[in-house]
């Protein structure tokens, strides 16, 4: 197509960009409108088998972890579509109330189906993140959602 990118690559990455937008303002309810109930989310350094299936079960996971934190902030590297799939390089920086600070380098590898996100698998250092993390959040996520 020489500039530019077909028109399903630009659409799914506007509504992935639209997703960041809903949750790095922890919108929960506006969360769960990108996913249905087929939509499976995991961290890949947690357990294989510890996957989010379904928009309910998918914001409850994010919240859990996001909630507590008392900033949340995002910087976008790169955000790369082919067809379904949109690849996002991108930081996160979370500050607990209690004063600790990590900047988390992230790769999420996103595959969605009509506008609705149906895969989504986040890849990170879990070092990095439990390095940083305060003892009451990490007992406070080891509880679940």
């Amino acid at each position: 197509m020489g500039s530019g990118d077909p028109v399903g690559n630009k659409a799914n990455k506007e509504r992935v960009r639209a997703f960041w937008s809903a949750l790095y303002r922890r919108d929960w309810d506006g969360i769960r409108e990108f996913f249905d109930e087929d939509s499976e989310y995991t961290d890949v350094p947690s357990p294989p088998e510890d996957v989010a299936r379904g928009r309910d079960q998918i914001a409850a996971r994010l919240k859990l972890g996001l909630e507590p934190i008392s900033e949340y902030g995002h910087r976008l590297r790169l955000m790369v579509g082919d067809g379904d799939a949109v690849v996002t390089e991108h930081e996160e920086t979370w500050t607990w109330h209690t004063g600790e600070v990590v900047t988390l380098p992230f790769v999420s590898v996103q595959e969605l189906r009509g506008g609705t996100i149906g895969r989504w698998w986040d890849y990170w250092d879990l070092q990095t993140l439990m390095n940083a993390a305060p003892a009451w959040w990490i007992e406070h996520v080891t509880r679940g959602y």
